[in-house]
């Protein structure tokens, strides 16, 4: 069997593709080699962006690989660095993640999407998170949905399991933008070069200042970030693209971004 999880780089991107037919389900071994894959796109300082997508139409990810679990996968067994999907608790990811959704996204599929920063869909996405229907908690997604959509909106869908589209995804804010099935790579390799683009040090802080403050006080928070107690903050506010940005808007031309 080919590998489940392939990888492309070009320049400052690595794209990230999930290609276990028939469903793209996430069983332990492929839940240890996405981890093992942002791990390594996490610690490597040539790349800036990752796009994770899936491959084929109807299925972006079906979740958990119940198939594999009827086989011997324990469901509390080893997902590997990062936890299920590799993204979900993978400590200092401070880069952005571009999630592209083709087809179906459900259960650990969906829960694998919200790992992500900016979802872009395919108009013939569609989203669930059927957990309850089963007798378990959608764990990840109880957590994190509430914080990217109304939270009467986020609790309909968890305490129903109703499927929706990608329209409403949108409505409620959970995605970024729809576009027709064959403009999504597309799409998606377009807002990563965009995200490439900017400054890396910058947008580290902020992903570290927003996954950090979420438990913190407004007030506490902003100290942390004005004494620079948060590392990416101090080695922002200590570099050369700190003055290259000042430097740049002076001149009036655009600024090179070097990550140091």
């Amino acid at each position: 069997m080919e590998e489940a999880v392939k990888t492309r780089s070009d320049g400052k991107i690595l794209e990230v593709t999930l290609d276990r037919p028939k469903a793209n389900a996430i069983d332990l071994k492929t839940s240890r080699l996405l981890g093992e894959t942002f791990m390594s796109f996490r610690d490597d300082p040539d790349l800036r962006v990752a796009i994770l997508r899936a491959e084929g139409e109807k299925f972006f990810s079906a979740g958990w690989d119940l198939k594999a679990a009827a086989g011997g996968d324990a469901v509390d067994g080893d997902y590997g660095i990062g936890g299920f999907g590799g993204l979900q608790e993978l400590g200092s990811m401070n880069k952005p993640v571009v999630c592209a959704v083709n087809g179906i996204c459900c259960g650990g599929g969906l829960e694998l999407a919200l790992s992500c920063d900016l979802l872009v869909a395919s108009e013939t996405a569609t989203f669930a998170l059927p957990e309850i229907r089963s007798g378990t908690v959608a764990d990840a997604a109880s957590i994190k949905l509430p914080k990217r959509i109304p939270y009467h909106v986020a609790l309909d869908l968890l305490l129903t399991g109703r499927w929706f589209d990608a329209r409403e995804a949108l409505q409620w804010g959970l995605l970024k933008e729809i576009v027709a099935p064959a403009e999504l790579r597309e799409k998606a390799w377009k807002l990563a070069e965009l995200l490439a683009s900017g400054p890396p040090l910058v947008q580290a802080a902020i992903k570290e200042i927003v996954r950090e403050a979420e438990a913190m006080r407004f007030q506490d928070a902003l100290n942390r970030i004005t004494k620079r107690q948060f590392a990416t903050v101090d080695r922002l506010y200590s570099s050369e693209d700190q003055i290259e940005g000042a430097r740049a808007f002076a001149e009036k031309r655009n600024p090179v971004w070097t990550g140091r």
